[in-house]
């Protein structure tokens, strides 16, 4: 996520760069056709071409509508996975007679926190991270999950068989909401926990199970490929189109002018189709980083300092005096 007022142009143009210099390459082929060669029937109607660009700009529009809210939905559950985290450790803390028994609970809670955002920050084929320009910029941040192994993280929490026993299966969150049901009956049925206190912590694993799925839901469901498909063709055959059908108007204004630019205004074909390709290009650009809001992104949930949060609140809860700090930031970006 990214934490400054807003991003410079300087880092946005370091971000978009690779498809500014494929602009130029397609405003200088045909421009320098056009002047060079002589070869006038390379101009596209400008109809076509505006036909085009509209058709583009609604396609694009859509797409970054539709992953916009894919990333604010996610931010949403996080949300809510605060709240229930924060109100499943007060019932834990009060319900629970046994101080170890409740401290043992909690913390396989905090691991459950820390093995699904770990499975959040697993790759897929889809994810626009594996691009050239998102691989570059993200030099510039850093990715706790990346950074730290997941067995170093959960054996904060977790006793060294459980660790083995999760981390060997599949969905190693799932399984520590399951060790946690089996955990609350055991105490229920040593008299521990009355059935009323049961039930009523016991519904929180059901909405923590939730939130879970619908994070997973987010994760392993792309945002449909034949849109993403049809966005990029549409904004490349405009921005390639588009110098072409620049061509001639640029021509024409060699009658309005006189000296040194007379017979050259073609050039500045260029520079101009270059910027009104670079907006388009840039604005399908974004929506796709914007697609899959657990990747590793810059602008993505920051899951890493969520936990951390959630963390210091619980062992504030719990009275305990070892709190570890909030995670640092690196340009603005935290994750």
């Amino acid at each position: 996520m990214y934490i400054g007022k807003s991003y410079k142009l300087s880092e946005f143009l370091f971000w978009t760069r690779r498809n500014i210099l494929w602009l130029l390459l397609l405003g200088i082929i045909p421009t320098a056709l056009y002047q060079l060669f002589d070869l006038k029937w390379l101009s596209v109607p400008w109809p076509i071409v505006a036909f085009l660009g509209t058709a583009a700009a609604f396609v694009v529009g859509f797409k970054n509508q539709q992953t916009y809210n894919r990333t604010w939905e996610a931010r949403q559950i996080w949300g809510a996975i605060i709240s229930a985290s924060h109100a499943w450790t007060i019932m834990c803390r009060d319900f629970i007679d046994d101080p170890e028994s409740c401290r043992e609970i909690i913390y396989r809670h905090m691991a459950w926190i820390t093995a699904l955002r770990y499975q959040l920050r697993e790759g897929r084929e889809w994810e626009a991270i594996n691009r050239s320009y998102n691989q570059e910029y993200a030099a510039l941040y850093t990715i706790p999950e990346k950074e730290i192994p997941v067995k170093e993280e959960l054996s904060k929490y977790l006793s060294a068989a459980e660790l083995e026993k999760v981390l060997s299966m599949n969905n190693p969150a799932t399984q520590l909401l399951s060790n946690q049901s089996m955990a609350l009956k055991k105490l229920a049925q040593e008299g521990k926990l009355d059935n009323p206190r049961f039930f009523e912590i016991h519904k929180s694993i059901r909405e923590l199970s939730g939130h879970q799925e619908r994070s997973e839901r987010i994760k392993n469901f792309p945002y449909p490929r034949q849109y993403a498909t049809v966005n990029r063709i549409f904004v490349w055959l405009f921005c390639i189109l588009l110098p072409f059908a620049m061509l001639k108007e640029f021509s024409n204004l060699d009658d309005a002018v006189s000296g040194i630019f007379k017979g050259h205004m073609v050039w500045l074909v260029i520079p101009f189709s270059v910027l009104i390709s670079w907006v388009y290009t840039s604005l399908e650009q974004v929506g796709e980083s914007t697609e899959n809001p657990f990747e590793g992104n810059a602008n993505d949930v920051p899951l890493s300092q969520m936990s951390r949060s959630l963390e210091i609140d619980i062992r504030e809860m719990l009275e305990e005096k070892d709190i570890p700090p909030l995670l640092d930031f690196k340009n603005n970006i935290i994750l």
